[in-house]
């Protein structure tokens, strides 16, 4: 069996990924919710709440660490993001530098701009559509760019080595791409109609395993904890759930098979069922993620609230058992996504049983 087709399959699906995630970040730049730095020298009480948020939260620029100055004061070093604002029919674009941090504000014409807890706000209150490129799209763009690139080269390889054993990156790829047939979609989706769903959901499990494991590097983005991101994937599930959908599939909600006069509150339920299952993704992944990473956080945080060394090798000894285990979680929260999404799809192919056994 040769899996370059899959490969190159998932090559343009992950384009396709870009585009639609690129555009539900439109939306999500407008919930962003980080901290206000402290001001220099100025030596505050330990807020561990505030820290974790400001880690988990989106942010206009990609902060990596703090150096700390001559007199005592943290400097930020962070990588710039583009901020591209539109108000009042004027498109202003400018790196995120130019707001230092949040304590400068932004001149472009007869508009100031200034950043407010992370949202980007116009001084005189016109309002602003924020299409700007933030650390979690930012991070979205380098797990689709390593999704390309290792998809690429697994294609390549495997066109390489018709019948032959499968070398190079190949050899990794080629037992996960197995894995994903035999045991997700081939049993949910059945073995006459999987090969057309192979590269969403060979897409959707690599996209979000990879952006889980960047999410536990020091200095990664929060991306999958992200609940736009979250919502994003499951309403692609949806889609294309219910654009497969069989007679029997939408049979099940419009005519389901109870007394005529239960149909005003059955029908209901199922069109509330179309929904939940989406909604059940997206809580899932969301929340699984963004858990795993308040709960190092708030075990770091354990030495900082209680000013002690003495705490610090039981709260390193828990965030590296966290760490190992969030590695497992990365995997199995796409295995999970990918399985529920095959699930579904399967469901809504449901063809009607023909009874001949009744002839006899």
């Amino acid at each position: 069996m040769q899996f370059s087709s899959f490969f190159r399959f998932n090559t343009l699906s992950a384009l396709l990924f870009a585009a639609a995630f690129s555009i539900s970040f439109t939306a999500s730049t407008s919930v962003l919710a980080a901290s206000e730095p402290a001001a220099a020298g100025e030596e505050a009480e330990f807020n561990a709440a505030e820290v974790i948020l400001h880690h988990i939260a989106d942010a206009h620029d990609w902060h990596l660490f703090d150096l700390t100055n001559e007199d005592g004061s943290l400097h930020p070093v962070s990588i710039p993001l583009p901020v591209i604002l539109l108000t009042n029919g004027n498109l202003d674009v400018f790196m995120s530098s130019a707001f230092d941090h949040g304590h400068a504000e932004v001149t472009k014409g007869d508009r100031t701009y200034k950043l407010d807890h992370g949202h980007v706000v116009e001084t005189s209150g016109a309002s602003v559509l924020d299409f700007s490129i933030t650390k979690n799209a930012a991070s979205m763009m380098l797990s689709i760019v390593i999704l390309l690139l290792i998809f690429i080269a697994a294609g390549r390889s495997s066109a390489k080595n018709m019948g032959g054993a499968p070398t190079g990156i190949a050899r990794f790829m080629e037992p996960l791409v197995v894995y994903v047939r035999d045991e997700i979609a081939i049993p949910n989706i059945g073995e006459k109609k999987y090969k057309k769903y192979m590269p969403y959901l060979l897409t959707v499990f690599f996209f979000i395993w990879i952006n889980n494991l960047l999410g536990l590097i020091p200095a990664g983005a929060n991306f999958t904890g992200n609940i736009a991101v979250t919502l994003t994937l499951a309403a692609i599930t949806m889609i294309i759930t219910n654009v497969s959908g069989t007679k029997t599939y939408w049979g099940h909600i419009f005519k389901p098979h109870v007394p005529f006069w239960l149909y005003p509150i059955m029908i209901p339920v199922e069109l509330i069922g179309v929904i939940s299952k989406p909604f059940a993704l997206t809580i899932r992944l969301f929340a699984n993620i963004t858990a795993g990473h308040i709960i190092i956080l708030s075990l770091i945080s354990l030495i900082f609230i209680f000013k002690t060394v003495m705490i610090a090798p039981v709260s390193v000894g828990f965030v590296l058992f966290m760490s190992v285990l969030e590695l497992l979680v990365a995997a199995l929260q796409a295995y999970v996504f990918t399985l529920l999404s095959a699930l579904f799809i399967g469901l809504a192919l449901e063809e009607p049983h023909h009874e001949t056994e009744h002839a006899h």
